[in-house]
């Protein structure tokens, strides 16, 4: 069963600095049919300004992922990090119990464009952590690449929670498939390019949620940039 989640039913907001796009309820966008899958909570798909950004704030008991898909992201939190994130990079940081950070747009001249993801966690009170890893190219094209895992495992980032998530790249007529086990559920965020998702075809920030046990088939129609969540 694909359920589709199509980009322009995304809540909107347009704040001049920040444009974005929410899959799921968040901040004044509120839908209750639209609150998450599992435990992913969040998925923001935000195009910044040169030089705007987010201002010091505070995050508590979250699993927090960015990965930047053009531009770059500067980012300095109270752990003491202070780093850029450009494309091929992903970011995690546990919230656990408490932690502020700030994220701008470290170019003042070209825009970022970026995917925040929340994933709920599976234990509360953790002491806050961050980590920082790149995946080239060449590790998604054509193929899943697992960025974060609650065990780390094949070079993922290691997580407090049972989520996987898998970035791929696949080429015009390419053929990604991933096998969903009995007990797990799939959420699929095309991030651009035009892919077909278990036959149906998607454009840029359009989604789809894939049934337990189902096998998620990713076909490029054009080239493409994929997020696959396996998901409890």
């Amino acid at each position: 069963m694909l359920t589709i989640r199509h980009a322009q039913d995304r809540g909107h907001a347009d704040h001049g600095w920040l444009d974005t796009w929410h899959t799921f309820s968040f901040s004044s966008y509120y839908d209750p049919a639209h609150m998450g899958i599992s435990n992913l909570r969040v998925i923001n798909d935000d195009r910044i300004a040169p030089g705007g950004g987010f201002p010091t704030h505070g995050h508590q008991d979250m699993e927090i992922v960015t990965y930047v898909l053009d531009g770059a992201l500067e980012h300095k939190d109270s752990m003491g990090n202070g780093s850029v994130i450009r494309p091929g990079e992903v970011q995690y940081m546990a919230a656990g119990t408490g932690v502020r950070h700030s994220e701008y747009n470290a170019s003042r001249t070209e825009p970022a464009h970026l995917l925040q993801i929340w994933l709920l966690p599976n234990r509360t009170g953790v002491a806050p952590r961050y980590a920082q890893e790149t995946f080239p190219a060449v590790a998604k094209r054509n193929r899943l690449a697992l960025l974060v895992s609650p065990d780390g495992r094949d070079g993922s980032i290691a997580t407090h929670q049972d989520a996987l998530l898998y970035g791929s790249l696949p080429d015009e007529g390419a053929l990604v498939t991933h096998q969903l086990a009995q007990h797990r559920q799939g959420y699929v965020h095309v991030a651009r390019g035009t892919v077909r998702v278990n036959g149906t075809e998607l454009g840029p920030g359009d989604g789809a949620h894939v049934g337990a046990g189902e096998q998620v088939t990713l076909e490029g129609v054009t080239a493409g940039e994929v997020l696959l969540f396996d998901l409890p």
